[in-house]
């Protein structure tokens, strides 16, 4: 048989997988729930090993229904929501909740908590603003990061990676 390609979808509440052909033809889908957490207001939550398990398992599950051997996957590439995940210089989670809330690393894209965090960085006017269309919304990754190193100081301390969510999968990987 060719060479057969994965291609994971994680949205907010579920990862996705398909194992398909180099002409695209569907071999095997699987799928998996994720949590999603809002432990306050505009606080949107989840835990990246939560979502890396539930990969594991839809792409198990759509390698099993294929039918193919794991080893004739030539590539796997990942699709996710703009959320952002947090860990410290030894890649271990940290966590992003503002209060005791268990850990919890990953603001899912609809966490809207940096909404002054998002105003300040659009008013500052820089060019890298103009290119993300004028306007930073608090969905994007700087307003999150600026939300963690206001909030959360001893968490920024010790932060040594901030992926976006399809880049922590492909360093998972």
């Amino acid at each position: 048989m060719p060479p057969l390609l994965c291609a994971v979808d994680v949205g907010s509440r579920s990862a996705r997988a398909a194992i398909v052909t180099g002409q695209g033809e569907l071999l095997g889908r699987g799928e998996s729930p994720i949590a999603l957490h809002e432990p306050r207001r505009d606080h949107i939550e989840q835990d990246s090993e939560d979502i890396w398990r539930a990969v594991c398992l839809a792409v198990r599950s759509a390698l099993a229904i294929s039918g193919a051997p794991a080893g004739d996957v030539a590539g796997i590439a990942f699709d996710a929501t703009c959320s952002v995940a947090v860990r410290d210089r030894d890649g271990r989670p940290l966590s992003v909740s503002s209060g005791d809330e268990p850990v919890r690393d990953t603001m899912v894209w609809m966490d809207h908590r940096a909404l002054e965090e998002a105003a300040t960085a659009t008013a500052t006017g820089h060019a890298v603003v103009g290119l993300a269309g004028g306007v930073l919304s608090p969905e994007m990754a700087v307003p999150k990061m600026m939300w963690l190193k206001r909030h959360r100081p001893q968490t920024w301390a010790r932060t040594g990676y901030v992926f976006d969510l399809a880049d922590f999968l492909a360093w998972r990987a």
